[in-house]
């Protein structure tokens, strides 16, 4: 760094309800779905859609869902992304301060804390904990870490870190964090990418051209990659398999947790799940590279419902890879990523 610039870090996640009572889940539920990079229908139609029909069923599941995950610390994503803050401070001597796009701390918090104990600060370097870009994540995250910046009329600049699907330190970090649980040769594993609507993949094109509309439009050039989620994901895939050194037939990918009716990508891992046993995969590691920390969509869907799935389909052995979390090479990574 040159001159008098002082910085400070961002760590940017999720979020989550403050606690598992179905009042604070509703509370958060409508937050995040109201969001229109989330459900990107019209206000009064995403109002009737979450408020009237998902949100009042959805709450008391999501709530069951959350205590059995629910720690003394209280939410495992917010608690793991202090650690994080913790870990990366012991390595940089720039402030370093957490923000959740839903829930608590929320944006403002962070720019007031920086304001608070950090008056010297003249750039906020904000790195959203999301890989890969797409609209309901990392693009809501920086939009609205943007427009809260603006209202605020903070005296400090802000800069964002670009999605870091491809990037050797988080790649490196990734396989490092797999690296102990690849082991014989009769286990497969299956990369489980959150999913998002087709529809999310078609509005983030900025060719109009090129993705969905050839069978191979990942792995055909395109400038439309810097923007697209399903290319990214597949890119991490094939760098951290090279990383790992696993052959095509070792491994492969899916992506969870839909929401709705809508085509969202696939194939699903819930689909996959029923799947894989008829096909003699009896043994199965489970990752999932679109999380860095982890969350109800690991904890809870992946480790303990798509398990049972799985199980039940007739498999044998399945094992889900935790996220990176604080692990000393995803602390790296982290500071590497936010260097200028």
């Amino acid at each position: 760094m040159g001159g008098n610039k002082k910085r400070a870090i961002v760590l940017m996640n999720l979020g989550s309800p403050d606690t598992t009572e179905v009042k604070d889940v509703r509370k958060y539920l409508n937050e995040f779905l109201m969001d229109e990079r989330v459900i990107d229908s019209s206000y009064i139609a995403r109002t009737i859609l979450v408020k009237g029909i998902i949100t009042p069923f959805r709450a008391p599941k999501s709530a069951e869902a959350y205590r059995s995950i629910w720690t003394k610390d209280g939410s495992p994503l917010v608690h793991i992304t202090r650690q994080l803050k913790q870990a990366l401070q012991q390595v940089t001597t720039e402030p370093v301060i957490i923000a959740m796009r839903y829930g608590s701390p929320d944006m403002k918090s962070a720019y007031d804390e920086i304001m608070r104990n950090h008056p010297d600060v003249t750039e906020a370097v904000l790195l959203p904990l999301y890989p890969h870009y797409a609209m309901s994540s990392f693009e809501t995250a920086s939009v609205h870490a943007q427009k809260v910046h603006a209202d605020g009329n903070y005296p400090f600049t802000i800069s964002v870190v670009r999605p870091f699907y491809n990037h050797p330190a988080y790649i490196a970090a990734l396989a490092e964090s797999m690296k102990p649980y690849i082991t014989g040769n009769n286990t497969h594993l299956l990369f489980s990418y959150h999913s998002i609507p087709e529809q999310h993949i078609l509005k983030s094109d900025i060719t109009e051209r090129h993705c969905l509309q050839t069978s191979g439009c990942c792995t055909t050039p395109s400038p439309a990659h810097s923007y697209c989620y399903r290319h990214q994901c597949y890119t991490t895939t094939t760098l951290v398999a090279e990383k790992l050194g696993l052959p095509k037939e070792r491994y492969s990918v899916a992506f969870q947790s839909k929401l709705g009716r809508a085509a969202w990508l696939t194939p699903a891992t819930t689909a996959r799940m029923g799947q894989l046993p008829g096909e003699g995969i009896k043994d199965l590691l489970v990752v999932c590279p679109s999380f860095v920390s982890d969350c109800l969509e690991t904890l809870e869907e992946i480790a303990i419902r798509e398990k049972e799935n799985f199980i039940e389909a007739g498999g044998i052995n399945y094992t889900y890879i935790p996220c990176m979390n604080t692990q000393p090479s995803w602390v790296e990574a982290v500071a590497t990523l936010v260097q200028p």
